[in-house]
Order: structure tokens, then C-alpha cells, then sequence
């Protein structure tokens, strides 16, 4: 076991030695005094308000301190504030999370989890329910003659960039930029819209938005069609800053934890996850670890990538296909030893 356990640990740091700006962060000058809570931009700031604010309520309560939402207009606003020490916790993505944990110091330490036991979501591709001609990859593709928009999501996004931009388009060879007349980018809520009222004639998205737009509107909803469903991707983390002292961590992991679940207030509770999205389970215990198969996509992206890149000499194209080959391989014994 210590064997394993020293072998899996020296992979560990492999692995982390490999990303050029895993220390890039400014470190905390101690614990804050007050908790600034960073919220991706999946929606409009006045919808995500809405939904977090009697969550961050109940946090403030429960930690005896102020905790005040932090918002900002793309993903890499919530992974520059962590960074810089301007966000102390923050809900992200699986590829958000990736990219603060590499650059901001981040720390993966819950993750979301549905009522039914379910840890993850999907991705899906939308067209308009009239259009009768798409209604699979297939079709949309058989148009690749610069004639449709499409509206993809943010670059740090995982349902609405990197999964599509993998098992959408990489695995089937295809260039968004040469297929469609526009590829735009913009937030899942923003994407879903556009194909409700014709704006684009597809858009990445996901399972999650899907399900809270039938709620919050249920017109633009019905308005909508699904016409490919990715694998099951991890549900999103929450993260922390890694340097925040063990006592405070300590403190945030058991709010999490205990929400929804413990205590008088638990029916409330329920009803305001359930609101957030998150599918009302509430949270479940995680680390980096759950980011690993993200980057294995990533570098399975990139490896495509490289293998389709004629520009690049042979020597060049070995020697990245190599280290790329390395990083995968070390991914998955990491992942056999979770």
C-alpha cells in the first residue's frame, strides 16, 4: 500500500510540474474577514443573483462572517479574481475549475449532487423545434457551407466549449469557423435564447440550463430541440483558495456538506438548491481529482489537434505528441487509483 501510495503520489507531482503556471498566484495575506464568493456567468448576473444570494445568506449565517457574490461578465473574470486574492470561494465549471486550479490557486472540496444520487450532467447541441431538417449531427453538418450560425459557450466552459469542441466537432473533423457562416460566444442562458428565437440555427448547451429554462421560461423552452446528448460529465465543483488556513476551510467544507441536509431548516434549504440548478441533493465531497478526466479531454482535444496540424514539421509534431502521450498516460493511473 505505501508503495502505491508513494508511486501515485510521485505521479501527482509529475502531472502538476507539467502545468507552466501552477504557482501564478498571489498569496493570501492570512484568512479575509470577509468571504467574496465567485458565480460563473451562465446567466445574467439579475438571474444568478437571484438564485445564490439566499444560499450566501445561509452561508454568512452559518459562518459568522460576510459573504458578498462576486460576479463578472466572462469565466476568466472569476478565475483572474481568485488569483489575485479578490475571490476566496467560488462555484465554476469542471474546465473553469481546471484553469484556477492550475493558475489561481484553487481547490476543488464539494461537488454538486442530485436529489436521485446523480453526479453530473450533459451537453447537448439545440436547434429550433421548426427546424425539421436538423435533428442530428448528421444533418447539421450536412450544411457545412457556410450558410448557419452557431452559438457556442464561453472558452472556459465545459458543457458549452470544451465537450463540444471535442465529441462535437475534433471527433468528427470538423472547423466550426470553416463549417458555419458565425460562431459567436456566449453564456448557456444567452445560447438557449438565441435558438429560441432564431437568432442561430444551433448552440452548444446543456442539461441544466435546459431544465431551468423550462422553468424560468417555459416559451422560449418549448421553442427548443435536442439533437445530440454528450457523455456524462462530472457535476460542477466548488472551490476554494487553496491557502486559506485549515480551520476556515474547515468551517466552509462543513456548511456545504451540512446544507440541505442537517438542522431545522432543511425543506427551505431543498427548495433554495433546487433553484440554483444544482438539482436540490446539495453537495458531496471532492478534490482536484474529479478534474482528471477534464484533462484528459483537454489533451485529447489538443492531440487531435496536433495530428491534423499540417503546418507542423514531422520532428515537432512527434515530440508534442509525445509529451501529450506521457501526460495522458500518467492521467490514467491516476484516475485507476481514485
Amino acid at each position: 500500500m505505501s508503495i502505491r501510495k508513494t508511486f501515485t503520489a510521485a505521479i501527482v507531482a509529475t502531472v502538476l510540474a507539467s502545468v507552466p503556471a501552477f504557482a501564478d498566484y498571489k498569496p493570501l495575506k492570512g484568512d479575509p474577514n470577509e468571504i467574496n464568493f465567485g458565480i460563473i456567468s451562465t446567466e445574467s448576473t439579475s438571474n444568478l443573483r437571484e438564485a445564490w444570494e439566499p444560499f450566501l445568506k445561509d452561508m454568512e449565517k452559518a459562518l459568522r462572517m460576510k459573504v458578498k457574490p462576486f460576479f463578472a461578465s466572462d469565466y476568466a473574470g472569476i478565475i483572474e479574481a481568485m488569483r489575485f486574492g479578490k475571490v476566496h470561494v467560488a462555484w465554476f465549471g469542471n474546465k473553469s475549475a481546471m484553469e484556477a486550479v492550475d493558475r489561481a490557486g484553487a481547490e476543488v472540496f464539494v461537488q454538486e449532487i442530485k436529489a436521485n444520487g446523480t453526479q453530473g450532467y450533459y451537453s447537448h447541441i439545440l436547434t429550433h423545434v421548426d427546424n425539421k431538417d436538423i435533428n442530428s449531427l448528421k444533418d447539421l453538418f450536412a450544411k457545412c457551407n457556410k450558410t448557419l450560425s452557431f452559438g457556442i459557450g464561453d472558452p472556459n466552459s465545459t458543457s458549452g466549449f470544451l465537450v463540444p469542441s471535442y465529441y462535437v466537432f475534433a471527433q468528427n473533423s470538423v472547423d466550426p469557423k470553416s463549417c458555419f457562416k458565425s460562431v459567436r460566444n456566449a453564456n448557456h442562458e444567452t445560447n438557449l435564447m438565441a435558438v429560441a428565437h432564431k437568432q442561430v440555427h444551433a448552440a452548444a448547451n446543456n442539461s441544466e440550463q435546459v431544465a431551468r429554462s423550462k422553468k424560468k421560461a417555459p416559451q422560449a423552452a418549448q421553442n427548443i430541440k435536442i439533437i445530440w446528448t454528450s457523455p456524462l460529465i462530472p457535476a460542477d465543483p466548488i472551490t476554494y483558495r487553496r491557502d486559506l488556513s485549515k480551520g476556515m476551510k474547515a468551517k466552509i467544507k462543513a456548511f456545504f456538506l451540512g446544507y440541505g441536509r442537517l438542522g431545522p431548516d432543511v425543506e427551505k434549504e431543498t427548495a433554495i438548491l433546487n433553484n440554483l440548478g444544482s438539482g436540490g441533493g446539495g453537495y458531496t465531497d471532492s478534490s482536484n481529482a474529479q478534474l482528471y478526466p477534464i484533462r484528459q479531454l483537454a489533451l485529447f482535444k489538443k492531440k487531435l489537434s496536433l495530428l491534423k496540424d499540417k503546418r507542423l514539421d514531422p520532428e515537432t509534431r512527434a515530440k508534442r505528441l509525445n509529451d501529450i502521450n506521457n501526460k495522458l498516460a500518467e492521467l490514467k493511473v491516476l484516475t485507476k487509483s481514485m
